[in-house]
């Protein structure tokens, strides 16, 4: 379903940006987007797509990342 007309942007690519962490706020939308930044018509309707998708488990969420163990470098032989 198009949510905004003025960019043709859809309701699967908001998900699709919030899903790959692009996104997490509507600026952030806008800044990817283009979403509600001519007539902010869709503003609304960006918005309540944002906090379904923010607000639901997916299996295709990215994974948080932990940091690599780095073992110390051993001491040169004295």
């Amino acid at each position: 379903m198009y949510i905004c007309i003025c960019h043709g942007i859809t309701d699967h690519q908001i998900r699709d940006c919030v899903k790959a962490g692009c996104a997490r706020t509507l600026c952030d939308l806008q800044g990817q987007l283009g979403v509600a930044t001519q007539c902010g018509c869709c503003e609304g309707a960006a918005m309540q797509v944002l906090h379904e998708t923010l607000a639901s488990p997916s299996r295709d969420a990215p994974q948080p990342r932990f940091p690599d163990i780095v073992s110390p470098p051993f001491a040169a032989a004295a």
